[in-house]
């Protein structure tokens, strides 16, 4: 799959968030800067980590004015139970049918213990105001992932 190209109005989406309700990316246009990162399974010892990341972030993130949509392909009972577990302080939303990860070209062959599978590659992508994409981050490392999305914001 092909990523989205840096510049163009990133992919749009409507998906179901941890509450059950319906949130699109177009919201926030015009409005705040937009962290949408994929991760491939709430409530696994990486994405708890890079969850509660973010969620420690949380302040840093608003004055960046920057709002973070975390999209797995969970069922939205599975994210609301990741969120109350972990008291994540931004929205989750289910892409059980994964065509959003598709359309970021986030989904695709992963390997694990000698298994080949489709699934969530590890990505984040940063929107800008306009609703363009301003940066892609492919290698994402769970532990200094708010660090690094914060450092990246701050430089555009």
């Amino acid at each position: 799959m092909a990523l989205p190209k840096i510049g163009n109005l990133a992919p749009a989406f409507t998906l179901f968030d941890q509450n059950g309700n319906k949130i699109s990316l177009r919201e926030y246009r015009d409005k705040k800067n937009v962290l949408v990162y994929f991760y491939p399974k709430a409530l696994t010892p990486g994405c708890t980590v890079q969850a509660c990341g973010l969620r420690d972030a949380s302040k840093e993130l608003a004055k960046a004015k920057t709002v973070v949509l975390g999209i797995s392909p969970d069922p939205v009972k599975k994210l609301a139970s990741f969120t109350a577990k972990h008291d994540l302080n931004f929205t989750l939303l289910s892409d059980e049918d994964h065509k959003v990860a598709e359309k970021y070209g986030v989904w695709g062959l992963k390997k694990f213990m000698g298994k080949e599978y489709m699934g969530v590659n590890r990505m984040s992508f940063i929107i800008g105001k306009d609703g363009r994409l301003k940066h892609i981050m492919e290698k994402v490392k769970t532990k200094t992932h708010h660090d690094d999305v914060l450092e990246i914001i701050n430089s555009l």
